[in-house]
């Protein structure tokens, strides 16, 4: 049984964070350490503010990762990604911010992270960021988001 003792948010009320700053990402252990295994996560109403004029912004991101010794703890991830809402800030900052935070907290044998902007002023944004090399033999799926294409 994996040790849920120390979280804070599952299993209780928990108000929505002001700020990705202020979200408390929380982990626990990895229930089969040692096996290579991918975790995703898809989060395809993603929204954040442009820090210039105040207007939403919306993203499809993918987040896939290889653990090691920890799992994010699904929850405090939605609620972190949630903080965004409220957040000004450019698309590759969101995006960044988003993986370094895992990294720091997860230690992960690889991660990777897709943000599929939509378009603002006409162009879309993507922006993709990954900490290596995946380890071989473990089953990486295409991350399935097409690129911008309109109406078209």
């Amino acid at each position: 049984m994996t040790d849920t003792s120390r979280l804070t948010q599952l299993g209780r009320a928990t108000p929505m964070p002001a700020s990705p700053v202020e979200a408390v990402l929380e982990r626990v252990p990895n229930p089969e350490p040692g096996l290579h295994y991918c975790v995703r996560f898809a989060a395809p109403e993603f929204t954040s503010l442009c820090p210039l004029t105040g207007q939403p912004d919306f993203a499809h991101l993918v987040l896939d990762y290889v653990p090691r010794d920890w799992i994010v703890e699904s929850k405090s991830l939605k609620l972190f990604l949630a903080s965004f809402r409220n957040h000004g800030a450019f698309h590759e900052h969101c995006t960044l911010m988003i993986a370094k935070r895992l990294v720091a907290l997860l230690d992960p044998v690889w991660l990777r992270i897709g943000g599929y902007w939509y378009p603002r002023g006409g162009i879309p944004i993507d922006v993709f960021f990954q900490t290596g090399t995946p380890p071989e033999g473990v089953w990486i799926p295409d991350q399935g988001v097409p690129g911008y294409r309109g109406r078209g």
